[in-house]
This record gives C-alpha cells, sequence and structure tokens, in this order.
C-alpha cells in the first residue's frame, strides 16, 4: 500500500468510536458522525478499510513469536509475555493472552461495522465496492485464523453485536470456526483481482493469491493434505497471480525488492510515517543497538547444513565445531550475525562482529562479546534478517515484513505431496532444489532427489528446510505445535554458542530453560479478565 493507505491514522481510531453508534434511531443527530450521516462517499469507506489493514497484525508479534519457539530467546523484560510463556510459568492473567484476545477482536469490529454500512455509500462504483468487500472479508478471516490457532474454540460472529451481546456470547467450536474462515477466503478469492491486476497506488492490497494462499496455509494445519495441494498448484500454476521465487534470498528481504514476485501478503509500512525499530534491541551494538534482548539461539544455527547438503553431525559433512560458521547454508548468513560476522554497512564496507569473549581488537569496549548478565547478546548471536540499510536513527524502518511469501507456498506443496506418499524427483526439483538453488547450494547432494530417504526421512528433510528458509518470520512456532513435537522441543535447555562453561553442555551457552506441558500448552488459556466479563466463556483443558 502507498501512504495514501496509511494516512489519518489519529483519524481512524475516532472513526471506529463513532461509527458505532446506534443504528435504531429514526433521526440522525447533526453534532456527531454516526452510521446513518457517516457513509456517503468512497474514500469514508476506504478510511475504515485502511483501519482494519493497520489492525491486521504488528511487528511485535512477527519478530516475538519465534521467540516461543525454539529458534529465538527474549532475555531481557517479558516483551509480549514470550518469556514467560516459553518458560512455562504463564497463566489465564498473563497480559498478551488478553492483548491478542482485545486486538484481534478489535479489528473483527472494524471489519463487521464496514460489511454492515458499506452498501449505504451508494455514489461508490459497484466493481470497487466489491473489491472491498473482499479485502474486509480475507482480513476478518486471518483474526479468526490466528483467534483458533491460539486458543480453539472462540466466539464466532459476522455481524457486530452489542456490549451487552457481548457480555454473554458462548464460545464457538473451533471446526466451526475453521469452517467459516476457509468459506470467507473462498468468497473473498472470487472477487479479488491478481496481484497483476492492482494499480501502482494499490500496491499491497490483499489479492485473490493471498486468500488462495492464507485458506491453503489453514488447511496445511489442519492436515487436509489434498486441498493444500489443490491451493499450491493453483498458486503454482499461474491462474491467481504471477508469483516466483526472487532471485536472491538476501535480496528478498530488502527495501529495493519490495512488492516482489515472492511477495504473497505482508504488513506495509511506510518511511517516516508508518516505522518499526525492533532492530534497536535485536542488531549488533556496535553497529547501533542499545542493547540485545532477542536472539537466535543455538538450535536454530545447529539446524542450517553445510554446503554440502549435510547436516553438521552427518558423517562426511566436514563440520568443524571450532570453524563452525564455514561452509553453511548461506541462508545462515542472511539470517544470524555470528562471530566475525561481516556487517555490511550502508556505505558499501564491511565492519568485523566480535562476539567471542576476549576477541574485540578494542578490549575498552568490546561492544558485542557475549558476557553473562551484560547488555550483549545472551545466546552470542545477533539477527540480520529484515536488517534495513535505509533505515533513519535508532533503526526506524519502513521495510515491509511479509506474511506469506511464494518459498512457503513451495513447502507446503512439498510437504503436502510427501504426507500423501507423492514425492517424486519432480515435485522435489519443483520445491526443495527450487529453494536451496536459490538460496546458493550448488553440490549435487544439496539439490539432487534422494530416493533412498523414505517418506519418513523426507518428511525430516522438509521440516527442517522450512525452519532455514522461514526462520525468524514468526512460522516456527505454528509449525511446532501443528506437527506435534512441541514437547520435544521446547522442554529443556535453549543454548547460545560455545561461550559457557567447558563442563555444562559441553560449554554451549545455557541460556533459557523452557517448559511446555503438552497436556495444557497446546491451547492458551482465554483471558482471565475476559472470563471475569462474560460468564459463558469456557475454559481450554489444564488452565
Amino acid at each position: 500500500m502507498n501512504t495514501k493507505i496509511l494516512k489519518n491514522k489519529g483519524w481512524m481510531l475516532a472513526l471506529l468510536i463513532l461509527v458505532s453508534a446506534c443504528k435504531k434511531l429514526d433521526l440522525a443527530p447533526v453534532d456527531r458522525f454516526t452510521d446513518l450521516t457517516y457513509w456517503t462517499t468512497a474514500e469514508k469507506a476506504k478510511t475504515v478499510l485502511n483501519t482494519a489493514y493497520s489492525q491486521m497484525f504488528n511487528n511485535n508479534y512477527f519478530f516475538l513469536n519465534e521467540a516461543l519457539s525454539d529458534n529465538a530467546y527474549n532475555s531481557r523484560g517479558d516483551n509480549e509475555g514470550v518469556a514467560t510463556i516459553a518458560a512455562g510459568i504463564h497463566d489465564p492473567s498473563l497480559g498478551r493472552f488478553n492483548s491478542e484476545w482485545d486486538n484481534h477482536y478489535a479489528c473483527i469490529k472494524t471489519c463487521n461495522v464496514f460489511l454492515e454500512n458499506v452498501d449505504k455509500v451508494t455514489s461508490m462504483d459497484a466493481t470497487l465496492r466489491e473489491r472491498m468487500k473482499g479485502e474486509i472479508r480475507f482480513i476478518r478471516a486471518f483474526q479468526y485464523f490466528q483467534l483458533y490457532t491460539w486458543f480453539g474454540d472462540v466466539p464466532l460472529f459476522d455481524k457486530d453485536i452489542t456490549i451487552d451481546e457481548a457480555k454473554t456470547i458462548a464460545r464457538t467450536p473451533r471446526a466451526q470456526v475453521v469452517d467459516f474462515v476457509l468459506k470467507e477466503l473462498d468468497a473473498a478469492a472470487t472477487v479479488l483481482p491478481v496481484n497483476t491486476a492492482y494499480a501502482t497506488a494499490d500496491k499491497g492490497r490483499i489479492t485473490k493469491g493471498a486468500a488462495i494462499a492464507l485458506k491453503t496455509r489453514a488447511l496445511l494445519y489442519e492436515g487436509r493434505w489434498n486441498d493444500v495441494v489443490t491451493g499450491c498448484e493453483q498458486l503454482m500454476g499461474g491462474t491467481v497471480g504471477n508469483y516466483s521465487l526472487f532471485p536472491s534470498y538476501e535480496g528478498v528481504f530488502l527495501p529495493q525488492n519490495e512488492n516482489s514476485s515472492e511477495v504473497i501478503l505482508d504488513m506495509q509500512y511506510v518511511p517516516l510515517l508508518r516505522t518499526y525499530n525492533n532492530f534497536f534491541d535485536y542488531a549488533p551494538i556496535s553497529v547501533g543497538a542499545r542493547l540485545n534482548n532477542f536472539a537466535p539461539t543455538q538450535e536454530l544455527v545447529n539446524s542450517y547444513l553445510m554446503s554440502n547438503g549435510r547436516s553438521i553431525g552427518e558423517s562426511g559433512s566436514g563440520y568443524d565445531e571450532n570453524n563452525p560458521y564455514v561452509n553453511r547454508d548461506p541462508r545462515l548468513t542472511a539470517t544470524v550475525v555470528y562471530h566475525l560476522y561481516q556487517w555490511r554497512k550502508p556505505d558499501g564496507t564491511s565492519q568485523t562482529i566480535y562476539i567471542k569473549p576476549g576477541s574485540d581488537p578494542n578490549q575498552t569496549t568490546k561492544l558485542d562479546e557475549y558476557a553473562p548478565g551484560s547488555v550483549t547478546s545472551a545466546t552470542g548471536y545477533y539477527l540480520r534478517k529484515y536488517y534495513d540499510p535505509t533505515s533513519a536513527a535508532n533503526f526506524q524502518s519502513g521495510l515491509n515484513l511479509i506474511l506469506i511469501r511464494y518459498a512457503d507456498v513451495l513447502l507446503m506443496y512439498a510437504e503436502a505431496k510427501n504426507e500423501l506418499g507423492q514425492m517424486t524427483s519432480d515435485v522435489w526439483d519443483r520445491t526443495i532444489r527450487a529453494t536451496r538453488s536459490r538460496a546458493g547450494f550448488t553440490n549435487a547432494i544439496a539439490l539432487n532427489y534422494n530416493t533412498a530417504a523414505g517418506q519418513s526421512g523426507l518428511r525430516e528433510i522438509i521440516r527442517n528446510e522450512r525452519r532455514s528458509e522461514l526462520a525468524m518470520e514468526g512460522l516456527r512456532i505454528f509449525d511446532i505445535r501443528r506437527w506435534r513435537i512441541a514437547e520435544n522441543v521446547l522442554n529443556g535447555w535453549a543454548h547460545g554458542a560455545k561461550y559457557g562453561p567447558p563442563s555444562v553442555d559441553n560449554g554451549y551457552i545455557r541460556a533459557n530453560q523452557r517448559v511446555f506441558d503438552p497436556a495444557k500448552h497446546y491451547l492458551w488459556p482465554i483471558p482471565r479478565e475476559e472470563r471475569n466479563l462474560n460468564p459463558n466463556l469456557s475454559q481450554n483443558p489444564g488452565w
């Protein structure tokens, strides 16, 4: 979206309050906006639509959800509740649960208000009105998708309910909410344009391809493999939009390549107007960060293959524990900052990042060196992916954050075909080989289909490929939950680089002890505050 979509944010907030006024008055007040007086022009309708876009998701969830998984660790504070959840000490009073609930339902309200009132704008072009309805229905479906993924059964309503109704509504069975989401995305897809049909000023708006991609992700989470294949083949066939892998993996996440052919859905930001500055606490301190409170784990680093396609523990991999970052999957360098990393600066020069204790030539400052209890990274790693070289002071960035991209479609396709027992060399070449080739692999072992791996071996390969390709994009937590492996990977210590006591875990830093109880943690609890307001809301098992 361009800047027109994001202006007048203060007006949008006021509008949400105003348009919720009573609809049953015979006479419209003349001293304030109501549903009877507001809905008069297409521009006013667009303002409400753009409010829904702004409410759809946020940058903190995008990044910090990785710390709910085994990919990252939130080491200082309890940002968005992820430290408490990862430690397994959360309860229904945690603020994250209430804010997650409130944020999604606030957006749903905006969508319902729009759908109930937009037809009053009789002067609007009919095609535009239907497209806008499609965008809103997608956004509403996205909210319910997030809600049932975290909470299971949640209240489902498709109209703007009253306060009294909100205090009495019960939870709707999850299966019914899933069905609603899938049908809404089907309806949206029928009226939304393909990505190439939007004018330049509307780039970033929701497309037909985005509706099909989100539906396919929802089907993936349900394990409906045949339907996943159908959705992916639509997106891969070019009939619902023009999508392809961007030639450079690193380039996907750089500002000059925004709205590339790989992007199916993203959160749109605009430099100086709508920005975020998470990297102020994620980047190496020597390049301008103030401290580190979010860092990749050793477990994530270990998951990256060697350049010859073998895992680090596999015979013949060539892995050297004393020189661990050499000859690795190139996506590691595009994602994680490690010791002696060459940080490319906006002026084209590079700066060496010294993380190993005692290694910095300037021992007076040693800004990035690992030191327990300091402001440096608690794992000995920093984040690179999504660093914006054009960011302003304190890493204020307008770089778009991608929610669904074409590489994910390819990996969904590979997973579904393998689960159906239909993996072939052709499917492999269109998916895993394609993502690895784009990443920079050239070795035949890495690129060629391994017929001896079998379905279970291929399952692990595909899952690891998802982890490497999509690391730090907020998806890992949902993968390990749907694979039902969270109790295996989220219990015990999350580690950092080999800068700890040699006698403990072979010297790898014990960064954070995790707890995941499969009897209760696969669903978040219904927020205590919501149940206090509405006694008809039941609670999830174990809470």
